[in-house]
């Protein structure tokens, strides 16, 4: 009864979430029927209702595909680097800027670390293609000025996926560090005044009063980014990458997109992604298990 009468209260908020949840449940629930394909040999002429089965043969012959290795290294290499840069960076800038007193320069730093992160990587592609340049970029020009040869940052794969790690900090860590920024504003002033009046200098103020000020959000931010540990980024991949650089860059989501549109194997792309599926899956669940735990932070 009182749900009922809540309901009644409240149900201008329900009608608003009614385009949200049709959007969810067509674009998100209904393409999972399409997991199918990852147990046929599918033939879109046929469709999914008169295509071959297979039963396991995909995911069979994925894991005795030559290159599943490599790919699953070059995913979880290249995911890994990039949360670890992603927490130390904009953790360190965070707490450069706070040491700032003029407000003025210090929000128009935090304006340009912000701007690209709302650039697309079609754009920045395009920028870092002619700045990584060997022979015109100028990168490799004021590398030449100190002596050093020309690299080849997005055709060597000795370079490559450093160059998607800082690539991707470059353009991803003003937003976490306006985030830890919030985090500072959290901390109570009194408690840096009690540490001056102590003799505490400002290196051990922010070791023992700033840091673990920023501890619960830096535990959310650490377990949360578990889940994201087979994503190590598409898009920004997709417009880097080269073939002559595949033995270093290629990740899952690169892979299954040539499985679909290049070798036509729609069965095999469809096991490959649902495997990851499962396991971003499992991993999410942990991670969110860990926050609840050490950070006191749950969704539901």
């Amino acid at each position: 009864m009182q749900m009922i009468k809540r309901f009644r209260r409240e149900w201008a908020l329900h009608l608003l979430l009614v385009p949200g949840v049709l959007a969810a449940f067509i674009f998100s629930y209904v393409p999972m029927a399409g997991i199918v394909i990852a147990f046929q040999k599918y033939i879109p002429n046929k469709g999914i209702f008169h295509s071959p089965w297979v039963g396991w043969d995909n995911f069979k012959f994925m894991f005795q595909y030559p290159d599943i290795g490599q790919i699953m290294y070059n995913t979880i290499f290249i995911a890994v680097m990039k949360i670890i840069a992603g927490l130390l960076v904009p953790i360190t800038i965070s707490l450069l800027l706070n040491e700032i007193r003029r407000e003025t320069f210090k929000r128009f730093v935090q304006t340009m670390i912000y701007l690209p992160h709302f650039l697309s990587w079609v754009l920045l592609g395009g920028i870092l293609i002619d700045l990584l340049s060997p022979s015109q970029g100028i990168i490799n020009q004021m590398l030449g000025w100190v002596g050093i040869k020309p690299i080849f940052f997005l055709g060597s794969n000795t370079w490559f996926p450093y160059t998607l790690v800082l690539s991707d900090v470059w353009k991803e860590f003003g937003f976490s560090t306006i985030v830890y920024l919030a985090a500072l504003t959290s901390i109570n002033p009194s408690l840096y005044e009690a540490a001056e009046m102590d003799g505490a200098n400002r290196w051990r103020q922010t070791w023992h009063i700033t840091l673990p000020g920023m501890l619960p959000i830096i535990v959310l931010l650490s377990t949360l980014s578990i889940g994201n540990i087979l994503n190590a980024g598409f898009e920004q991949i997709f417009n880097l990458y080269s073939p002559i650089v595949y033995e270093s860059g290629d990740i899952i989501d690169t892979f299954v997109y040539r499985l679909t549109f290049e070798k036509v194997q729609y069965g095999l792309a469809t096991a490959v992604g649902l495997l990851k599926s499962i396991v971003a899956l499992i991993l999410i669940s942990v991670s969110y298990t860990l926050a609840y735990r050490f950070a006191g932070y749950r969704i539901f």
